[in-house]
């Protein structure tokens, strides 16, 4: 009988030997013969699957996003409503190896996809599938009356936790702050953002199919919100006056 070939399993160890190149030589060195030489395929059997670098680099990080989307909404978290928001944005965070290394891969898309429009589209998955989380995190709060007094909407509050998130990576990327310090200042903002402490109690975030993924993620350009498919209703509209 002939022998049957997961193709699925084998794209995915080569995105992993992409992951280990990123991790330990970084994005430039990711090549068709370096991540051949990492999987011990030869570099004629990997083109079979990704024909260039930037295909390999786009599945890699599209997996990335994936991969993350899934142990958001699988985790159970435990806490206020405050840190279970951190502990929800830290899945995203550099803050072990193994998170780092997610990060350096969808960051890498900034520059990367400025000429290549195939990883453009990569980099505006990992972005909206950013604001989307923040939103969905910062809409729950706001249904349950945790967010401190403001005169900002849900969709700009979003943006600015995104942008703090995001920031925050980056900086750690860059070795201009360390994991316990861009934790430290996510709890800082955290703490102006969410008025009250809630009390403890078991979480879980919404099923796979509401977290947003590299397979249907949407933002603020066009008003839905990943699965939830939802724009801004009336009652997000409202603003609260300070007190």
């Amino acid at each position: 009988m002939p022998k049957i070939v997961d193709h699925d399993l084998r794209r995915r160890e080569l995105a992993e030997a992409v992951w280990r190149v990123i991790a330990r030589d970084g994005v430039d060195q990711v090549s068709i013969r370096t991540v051949a030489a990492e999987s011990g395929w030869s570099t004629g059997a990997l083109r079979h699957y990704f024909s260039t670098r930037a295909e390999l680099l786009a599945f890699a990080c599209e997996l990335v996003i994936d991969k993350v989307a899934t142990r958001i909404s699988t985790t159970r978290y435990v806490g206020s409503p405050r840190e279970v928001v951190r502990d929800v944005l830290l899945q995203t965070m550099p803050a072990d190896a193994n998170r780092h290394t997610e990060a350096s891969i969808a960051f890498a898309f900034l520059a990367l996809g400025l000429g290549d429009p195939a990883l453009a589209r990569v980099q505006r998955l990992h972005f909206t599938g950013m604001y989307d989380l923040c939103l969905a995190l910062i809409r729950d709060l706001d249904a349950k009356g945790l967010l401190a007094p403001h005169t900002a909407t849900v969709e700009s509050l979003a943006r600015r936790l995104h942008a703090l998130v995001d920031g925050l990576s980056v900086h750690v990327l860059a070795g201009h702050l360390d994991a316990e310090e861009m934790i430290a200042q996510l709890d800082a903002y955290l703490g102006e953002l969410v008025g009250q402490p809630g009390t403890s109690r078991a979480h879980r975030m919404p099923a796979p199919t509401d977290v947003p993924s590299a397979r249907g993620a949407r933002g603020p350009e066009d008003g839905r919100t990943g699965a939830h498919g939802t724009g801004t209703s009336s009652g997000h509209r409202r603003r609260r006056k300070r007190s």
